[in-house]
């Protein structure tokens, strides 16, 4: 698994981000230890397809709000998934969003040793 790619890493941790649980752009590309946030956006704006099985609508940007929304097939999308997990969303932003914090640096063991 050493030789994946930057998305397949992404798409790696985005899958551990647990039901009811939302993340953020940064805090994955913090826990790969390469790339930046918006390199983290990149890689999850080519995956929004249901098929893929990876919840990229729990990825969100470091102030809570729904900022990939326009990248999903219509803008609700995102918001309607995560309010199917009991998120609540407020005009784009996920209420309690402190409390619903997964950072994968605090869950999972280092990358280079799980990949």
């Amino acid at each position: 698994m050493k030789n994946q790619s930057y998305f397949e890493k992404v798409y790696f941790v985005t899958k551990k981000i647990p039901f009811g649980r939302v993340s953020t752009y940064g805090a994955i590309a913090d826990y790969l230890a390469l790339g930046s946030a918006r390199m983290v956006g990149w890689a999850l704006n080519h995956c929004h397809s249901a098929e893929t099985g990876i919840p990229a609508h729990r990825v969100i940007n470091r102030k809570g709000e729904l900022s990939g929304r326009n990248h999903f097939p219509t803008p609700t999308i995102m918001q309607e998934l995560l309010e199917n997990e009991s998120i609540l969303v407020d005009n784009h932003v996920v209420k309690n969003f402190k409390d619903l914090f997964w950072h994968p640096g605090e869950h999972l063991e280092p990358y280079d040793e799980i990949a």
